[in-house]
């Protein structure tokens, strides 16, 4: 997962006023994992990248796309 993704994951959470604990608590994983998602460190599954994108209502392609 690229630079720009993490920055767009954490400013699509942000836009929508959702903590880490808030995000992780809606789509079952631990702040922690959200963290490391955001921080380039944790390669999420299909289904997690899936479940972010519906909390935070854009697309896949919006959050983890290519540039």
């Amino acid at each position: 997962m690229g630079e720009n993704k993490n920055v767009r994951l954490k400013l699509a959470r942000i836009q929508k006023d959702l903590s880490q604990e808030q995000l992780a608590e809606a789509v079952g994983v631990t702040r922690q994992t959200i963290g490391l998602i955001e921080a380039g460190k944790y390669n999420p599954t299909i289904r997690l990248c899936n479940a972010i994108c519906k909390v935070l209502e854009t697309t896949l392609n919006d959050i983890f796309g290519e540039e």
